[in-house]
């Protein structure tokens, strides 16, 4: 940024400092347009709550090692005491996921080819 701006970088640490600007960190969020989506989460939380009985309530969310993402929406810019952000939703370019399932009783991973 300093080179860019033809000033060093500790003046831009101090302008990014002095205005409580944070641009390596990124907040994400997600809007629903879904109608029933208060139904749907109030559901979900109750399920966590008070499961059914001998039920195990699991969640799993992915996490790949490395993911071509091309948001759907352009995040708000960054700004004095806001981090920069940007949407959940995105489109995959080029994503490998591994899907996985355990047996209960041994413990084991189950495996397909």
């Amino acid at each position: 940024m300093g080179r860019h701006a033809g000033i060093s970088a500790s003046s831009v640490q101090h302008i990014w400092s002095s205005s409580d600007l944070k641009p390596h960190r990124i907040k994400t969020f997600k809007l629903s347009n879904d109608p029933r989506f208060d139904e749907k989460f109030w559901a979900m939380i109750g399920l966590y709550l008070d499961p059914p009985v001998q039920a195990k309530v699991l969640c799993c969310d992915e996490k790949s090692q490395c993911q071509a993402l091309e948001r759907t929406q352009l995040g708000l810019p960054l700004a004095p005491k806001r981090p920069r952000t940007m949407t959940h939703d995105y489109v995959r370019h080029g994503t490998v996921t591994l899907f996985a399932a355990l047996e209960q009783l041994t413990g084991k991973l189950c495996q397909r080819r």
